[in-house]
């Protein structure tokens, strides 16, 4: 019994760092994505294959931002608009100061997807992202 304080520290600081989320290139099923004038944080993100995946977006810009994934091996046009939306797999539009809790099913395929702010203009000032799906 007399370990039992060391055994107590060592479980919660254990339980903090698992909080912290994963590290770069594991796979999640919960990602909170921070939106603003031109960038996501984080700017890669790892998923199960064919799983359900929570996303919190979180859009701190002046601006309205659209986190877009594009099917694999999609190529844009330069600029990014309406006629690249058969190269869309999923999107969710976030309005200006708002955060959002939303789901989505990852990819069955493995393999890298990019992301993207549909906003005309965001892609091209480096908004952008990389989905990476894994068995």
């Amino acid at each position: 019994m007399k370990n039992m304080p060391n055994f107590i520290l060592l479980l919660a600081v254990a339980l903090a760092l698992s909080a912290c989320g994963a590290g770069a290139g594991q796979a999640v099923t919960a990602i909170t994505v921070d939106m603003e004038e031109f960038m996501f944080t984080p700017t890669d993100f790892t998923v199960p294959a064919g799983q359900q995946i929570t996303l919190n977006l979180e859009n701190s810009g002046a601006i309205q931002h659209d986190f877009v994934i594009l099917q694999a091996g999609a190529q844009v046009s330069i600029p990014f608009n309406e006629d690249d939306a058969d190269k869309i797999y999923w999107q969710q539009v976030v309005e200006a100061g708002e955060s959002l809790t939303v789901t989505f099913t990852a990819p069955a395929a493995s393999g890298e997807y990019q992301v993207l702010c549909g906003v005309p203009g965001h892609m091209e000032a480096g908004m952008t992202a990389t989905l990476t799906v894994v068995p």
